[in-house]
């Protein structure tokens, strides 16, 4: 299970800049994808090598470098020293317990975000952060190194040149990308909800200890998600409203497109949110209600052999002069009261509809 906290004392006493890796310790190597395009021109391929993407930065297309890895901090220290990159920003992208966020360092801009994919019941949500470098004619997207991204159809469009992309710029590119990672938020939304409907029908047809750990696991999903997607509106609309050559004005328009996706996200988070808080307390009234009915079943039972248990505690005392003990109807006549007094007592429960 995914930490609410990625721990950050590895970085006590160590001055500003300083590229230490924060999140799931890894081994594998880096991978880097390179993506070269223009309206009439393409060129894909993987590399081990930094100095290919270092080659690449004076290039007259466009150019997407993807980096699955960010593990080794003389990777990413040769990437940023090659593009001007800010020491600060390795720092954050090294970290992966950063709040999705933007900031512009004029010459490129750093944007931060969440990439949530959902795993089925027993896996809940993964969740990986994604940094963007957006420069003039060229992107940097930095990923965990995770296995699979949610670019895929995004690559495939700019392989057959369909829609705009091979038309437009870098800044359309950075678009795609956020577009990719907000409408999957819609497929891990989408599941949980299921999961959520699933688990509500089980807790009115019979709460069991089994319903309360789902509950508090898709509280802890819904937790991860509100935590990735609040942040991200203040990052889209930072960007619609940032005057930078970066970001050109026919390419904010389409951040309207996802400002309203993640307006919705976060409506449907917040829904969700409150509807696993009444399903908390419908269980905890259930077991309630059922440990009720038990005490009220077992306080019936113990008040009719009250007096049982005192006829019995009296006839049972060893005294020889007791009235009716050498009758031979005497035990009858005691099974009989017995009866008599149980039956008594239920129809006076059942009139006062205690039962």
């Amino acid at each position: 299970m995914a930490r609410l906290q990625k721990k950050r004392s590895g970085k006590i006493g160590l001055p500003p800049g300083s590229l230490v890796h924060i999140g799931d310790e890894t081994s594998q190597a880096v991978n880097m994808s390179i993506i070269d395009y223009r309206e009439d021109y393409f060129h894909e391929e993987t590399t081990g090598s930094i100095e290919k993407c270092v080659s690449l930065k004076d290039s007259g297309s466009v150019i997407w470098i993807n980096i699955d890895g960010i593990h080794q901090p003389a990777t990413l220290e040769k990437l940023g020293q090659c593009y001007g990159l800010h020491p600060l920003v390795l720092e954050d992208i090294m970290a992966t317990d950063q709040r999705p966020k933007l900031e512009d360092f004029g010459d490129y801009l750093f944007i931060v975000l969440k990439m949530i994919r959902y795993n089925g019941k027993n896996g809940g949500l993964s969740i990986e952060q994604v940094s963007l470098i957006l420069g003039r004619n060229y992107l940097i997207s930095f990923q965990e190194g995770r296995e699979g991204d949610v670019f895929n159809p995004l690559r495939e469009r700019i392989r057959t040149g369909k829609g705009r992309v091979r038309q437009m710029g870098a800044d359309y590119l950075a678009y795609g990308l956020m577009d990719a990672i907000i409408d999957n938020y819609y497929l891990a939304i989408d599941r949980l909800g299921e999961e959520i409907e699933a688990v509500e029908e089980r807790l009115v047809a019979n709460p069991v200890p089994e319903t309360l750990r789902r509950i508090h696991k898709m509280r802890r999903d819904i937790i991860f998600l509100r935590k990735s997607v609040w942040p991200l509106r203040e990052v889209i609309g930072g960007l619609e409203r940032l005057e930078s050559p970066l970001f050109a004005k026919t390419t904010a328009i389409y951040l309207r497109d996802i400002y309203d996706h993640t307006i919705r996200v976060i409506e449907t988070i917040e829904t969700y949110r409150d509807m696993l808080a009444v399903m908390l307390d419908v269980y905890l009234s259930s077991v309630n209600n059922r440990l009720n009915a038990v005490m009220k079943v077992l306080t019936v039972i113990a008040t009719i052999f009250m007096p049982l248990t005192f006829i019995a505690g009296v006839y049972g005392m060893n005294f020889k002069s007791i009235p009716g003990l050498e009758w031979e109807w005497s035990f009858a006549v005691f099974c009989g009261a017995m009866g008599v007094i149980t039956i008594g007592m239920l129809l006076l429960f059942r009139r006062k509809k205690w039962l």
